[in-house]
């Protein structure tokens, strides 16, 4: 084992990881004591599966077929579990609360979070990219973002969204810096804003199990799919590498299922 720890430090693996591949090597080495064989190897697959979780079994398996690579044993190398989606997505807010929540916020004069919400829902952005809204990008209209690989995204922001938010800027006097900010210049952190809208959530009665920041980016994408079925502009508006990501958002939600079948069915 101390071989093949030397071995994950040379490869740059981290400490936390070198810990798991090690962890996950000598739980193989104490249960297969015989030797490795295809068929101890998947014994010992289908045993980490009823124990653990299928993201741990994975990690396991990931750490195993290092280990085989790195004692050289020529037998087969164990296949990840196949992690099943949802038939459905869960725990999204409905068109009706993100409706009474940004009409209550607005009637309420908490124009703050009213806008915060308007600009999850309107735009798809994460939480991390709300963050980096700017007046000037209010101005413009959209937010340019450059990911890890270079690649750029843009960010448009729905001309009524752009009217509304710009009318709300000039009327806090600011011209300049983030939109949604805590004390001082800083933008507001990730857990503020989500404290915030769970806060919110409680003030009108909506289930806090779906106010969270990227519920809104689910609510964005289904809408955006109920009016344009171009799933591929979808994908881009959102950042998302793979179309297969995207197509999650022409599933209904648990409620809608729910909805469906009671309509339907009266045998």
């Amino acid at each position: 084992m101390e071989d093949f720890k030397h071995h994950l430090l040379d490869r740059g693996f981290s400490s936390h990881t070198v810990e798991s591949y090690l962890y996950a090597a000598k739980q193989l080495e104490d249960r297969v004591s015989v030797g490795f064989s295809n068929e101890s190897l998947l014994a010992h697959k289908d045993w980490l599966a009823s124990r653990y979780a299928v993201k741990t079994v994975n990690l396991r398996i990931t750490a195993i077929n290092s280990y085989l690579d790195f004692v050289g044993y020529d037998g087969i190398r164990l296949k990840s579990l196949h992690v099943q989606q949802k038939p459905y997505l869960d725990n999204v807010i409905s068109q009706n609360d993100y409706e009474l929540l940004r009409d209550s916020l607005k009637r309420d004069g908490d124009l703050f979070w009213h806008f915060v919400v308007r600009f999850l829902a309107g735009t798809g952005a994460r939480v991390s990219e709300l963050r980096q809204f700017t007046v000037e990008s209010v101005f413009m209209g959209y937010l340019d973002l450059v990911s890890k690989g270079q690649k750029l995204r843009r960010i448009y922001i729905p001309a009524s969204l752009q009217r509304d938010s710009a009318e709300w800027l000039k009327l806090l006097g600011k011209t300049t810096g983030y939109v949604f900010t805590s004390k001082g210049n800083a933008p507001m952190t990730a857990r503020g804003l989500s404290l915030g809208l769970k806060r919110c959530a409680a003030r009108y009665g909506i289930n806090q199990d779906v106010v969270y920041p990227h519920s809104f980016r689910h609510r964005f994408a289904k809408n955006f799919i109920e009016r344009n079925p171009d799933i591929a502009f979808l994908a881009d508006l959102m950042g998302h590498e793979s179309l297969e990501t995207t197509r999650i958002y022409l599933r209904r939600t648990a409620s809608e299922q729910r909805a469906a079948v009671d309509a339907t069915i009266d045998w």
